[in-house]
């Protein structure tokens, strides 16, 4: 145990971010560099040890918390990351990106602030990479198995680097001109910098992965081609078919979705562009949708310049407590400020989008929304509640349904779908085609980054079983867990 009496001694402190007027100027990460460590050691020492960690069961990783909290007290900085790389490929990625369930099943939590595991775990690993302590682990043999691995998302590339180890020949596959999937042209700059992606990518090139850029299977490389070429196949390719909104006026030029609008301005910081095609200088722009991607275009609208942001959502607003429903440990939807969101705006909820209104020629001005409620289980307008709002970019942030269909990968391949629409598996990652396997958003469906890494681990468990006939590398999960997440 780190500090016995830390829970009692020592309140919660997080990340400090810098002041909003700084930071919307800028696309760097929103928080004081260096300003963790400084209090790391005893926010770790806040860890209980209890003798049932629910934090593990939490998270989807298995993340061995009180023992990477009680190194970090230690400030024993060595043996805390080997601890969170024995259950995480990323926790550069993790600590910055994912919503910490482990921190809402924290024991602490049930009557006190829980523990700020999510701060912890990115300041070890950073102060690991500070430290050169981050190595390549090349693997002693090869197999002489290949595998391709469609997709260079989170759970592609934990996928591609446990099997890299394990001795196989591994090639990534990305249809995008760089590596690293929604983490980078999905995430904006300012809440993870891409230099944590190409670091780890040069890691990975160390250990002797493969990439390449540009590609997509199914028309630019053929799914025969790519079974002959190789042993084994995981699809990662993410659940990238948007949930669009067929009203009237969608057709008016200035509506985007989310994942059209964000990679623009994430091009600009990469240098590709000077300025994004789609921008929100200037403009009244509404983002449609509550989530984490609604709040990621609210604070790119913020950096562009935008005249005003308004983020509709169709559901009430949640409550900061949690209800009867969503007892501890389970992760509840609480009422969130995100930085983005600390950066201005106004957020409306139990709202409906009804039409778009545009000009003469073509472009959206106006957004039509009418008030909802439930109503014996139906979301139903109120009357007399409609009104319109400027808008002259609207971005649509309303989540993913399920795999593309369209690029001919799923019908190449012969694919099974679920009902859901995601690609089908069964308990070891593996499809109805022999070699082939699935991991992440394609098999599961829209879910949390920790989920896709530890999907990516554990199917790669099961090609190496499929290879080789045996596997020493872990599995996290089964593709029917659900854990404390749901």
């Amino acid at each position: 145990m780190a500090d016995p009496k830390g829970f009692l001694t020592t309140g919660r402190e997080v990340a400090e971010t810098r002041p909003v007027g700084e930071r919307v100027r800028d696309w760097n990460e929103v928080y004081v560099p260096g300003s963790l460590l400084p209090i790391i050691s005893k926010q770790a020492g806040r860890c209980m040890d209890c003798g049932i960690p629910f934090c593990h069961n939490g998270c989807p990783l298995g993340n061995l918390i009180p023992e990477w909290n009680d190194f970090a007290y230690r400030e024993d900085w060595s043996a805390a990351q080997e601890r969170l790389h024995a259950t995480n490929n990323f926790p550069e990625f993790t600590g910055r990106l994912c919503p910490a369930p482990c921190e809402s099943a924290c024991v602490l939590g049930i009557n006190q602030p829980a523990v700020t595991i999510k701060n912890v775990e990115v300041s070890i690993i950073d102060k690991a990479w500070d430290a050169n302590d981050v190595k390549p682990q090349v693997p002693e043999r090869l197999s002489g198995k290949t595998a391709a691995v469609i997709g260079s998302g989170p759970a592609g590339l934990a996928a591609a680097q446990q099997l890299t180890r394990a001795g196989h020949t591994v090639v990534v596959y990305e249809r995008a001109d760089r590596i690293g999937g929604l983490l980078r042209y999905g995430i904006p700059e300012f809440k993870m910098e891409k230099r944590h992606i190409n670091r780890r990518i040069e890691q990975m090139r160390a250990e002797g992965t493969k990439f390449r850029t540009g590609i997509e299977i199914g028309r630019d490389l053929t799914s025969t081609d790519l079974r002959k070429r190789f042993d084994a196949v995981v699809i990662a390719a993410g659940a990238t078919t948007a949930r669009d909104l067929p009203v009237p006026g969608r057709e008016l030029n200035g509506i985007h979705q989310a994942m059209e609008y964000l990679p623009l301005a994430n091009k600009v910081v990469e240098g590709d562009f000077v300025a994004p095609p789609i921008t929100a200088e200037g403009k009244h722009v509404v983002v449609i949708g509550g989530g984490d991607t609604g709040a990621d275009c609210v604070g790119t609208a913020h950096r562009q310049g935008a005249a005003s942001v308004t983020q509709l959502e169709i559901m009430p607003k949640p409550g900061e407590d949690r209800n009867a429903g969503q007892p501890w440990p389970t992760f509840p939807m609480l009422y969130k400020v995100t930085s983005a969101h600390e950066e201005g705006g106004e957020r409306v909820y139990s709202v409906s989008t009804t039409h778009f209104e545009g000009d003469e020629d073509g472009n959206v001005q106006f957004l039509h929304l009418v008030e909802v409620e439930f109503v014996e289980g139906k979301l139903t307008q109120k009357p007399g509640t409609e009104r319109k709002i400027p808008a002259q970019l609207v971005t649509l942030a309303m989540g993913f349904t399920g795999t593309d269909v369209e690029n001919g990968l799923v019908a190449q391949f012969g694919l099974d779908l679920d009902e859901r629409g995601n690609i089908a598996r069964d308990a070891d990652f593996a499809t109805n085609v022999d070699g082939v396997y699935v991991a992440g958003d394609a098999g599961r469906g829209q879910s949390l980054i920790v989920w896709a890494i530890a999907e990516g681990r554990s199917a790669a468990r099961g090609v190496d079983r499929y290879l080789t006939g045996a596997s020493s590398l872990p599995a996290p999960i089964r593709p029917t867990d659900r854990s404390l997440t749901v």
